[in-house]
């Protein structure tokens, strides 16, 4: 007969399977989160550092941590700046990417809605053509937009920098991705009020969708402030520049003016910092929301 061996009592404990290796893999993650938190914050400090510096420290041979003499200075010298007039820049900036913000999330969420959810029988026709947009490029557009946008007489007015980009093919392909994930049972409740898709969808669907609009948002809000070719060729007179058309013209052929160059991107990345710590918690939970699932 087979010897029948007795087994050790058990002691009663859970045996942790793995302990070293799952403290091993927090300090991994650790250390990984530190250095790209770290990569992160260094050109934040080389804009800070150099704003702060002379044209003579920036450029020298010996670097310093930090301005031996700190240049408080270079922010009245940024803001009476004859030749580029920066406080108009940004005035312009904000109205522009608030404007065009607010357009675009109309415009699209009205298509992306629209394409969700009435039915058409060349609902899906019209949504190919959309994604056909995302194809073209831009440059390939440009100069007949240029063209009519200059025979309207819209050169150097704010009409000029933000009608021609009030719709986004990718952002009402979000949006109407988004919708198709949306309960209809909300929907359905509006209609037997007597609502219609206006009603419903301005009653019942945005104010249940605020996290997808501040995601939305926030990236185009990032996009309309950091548009650099459009404003460059409509904005031609200096005071119809915006923020990034003002940066460029601290480096021209002839000077190049390190100091104020890095003081006006201090600036000009401030409003960014603000809006992404706001809505940054939206902007993560709206783009999760998506649906990106066909």
């Amino acid at each position: 007969m087979p010897e029948v061996r007795e087994s050790a009592p058990s002691s009663g404990r859970p045996r942790r399977a793995g302990r070293g290796g799952g403290v091993m893999s927090s300090t991994g993650l650790y250390i990984a989160t530190g250095i790209a938190g770290f990569l992160f914050l260094v050109p934040f400090y080389l804009i800070i550092r150099n704003a702060l510096s002379t044209d003579a420290e920036i450029t020298g041979e010996n670097w310093k941590f930090f301005p031996t003499d700190i240049q408080w200075g270079n922010i009245g010298e940024l803001f009476t700046d004859d030749t580029v007039p920066f406080a108009q820049s940004l005035w312009n900036s904000a109205i522009v990417a608030t404007l065009h913000t607010v357009g675009v999330l109309l415009v699209c969420s009205l298509a992306g809605y629209g394409l969700a959810r009435i039915p058409y029988k060349h609902a899906n026709k019209v949504f190919y053509a959309v994604l056909g947009t995302l194809m073209v490029p831009t440059a390939v557009t440009f100069v007949p937009s240029f063209v009519l946008v200059s025979s309207l007489g819209w050169v150097d007015t704010y009409r000029g920098l933000i009608i021609p980009g009030l719709f986004s093919g990718f952002t009402c392909f979000l949006f109407r991705q988004y919708f198709l994930g949306f309960p209809k049972e909300l929907e359905e409740a509006a209609r037997v009020d007597g609502l219609g898709y206006w009603g419903a969808y301005w009653r019942i669907v945005v104010p249940n969708s605020l996290n997808f609009f501040a995601a939305m948002a926030t990236i185009t809000f990032i996009n309309g402030w950091n548009s650099f070719l459009w404003p460059l060729v409509i904005g031609q007179d200096p005071g119809s520049w915006t923020v990034q058309v003002a940066l460029s013209n601290y480096m021209t052929n002839q000077t190049v003016v390190f100091h104020l160059i890095f003081m006006a991107t201090a600036f000009s990345i401030l409003p960014l910092v603000f809006v992404f710590l706001f809505l940054q918690r939206w902007l993560v939970q709206g783009i999760a929301q998506t649906g990106i699932k066909g």
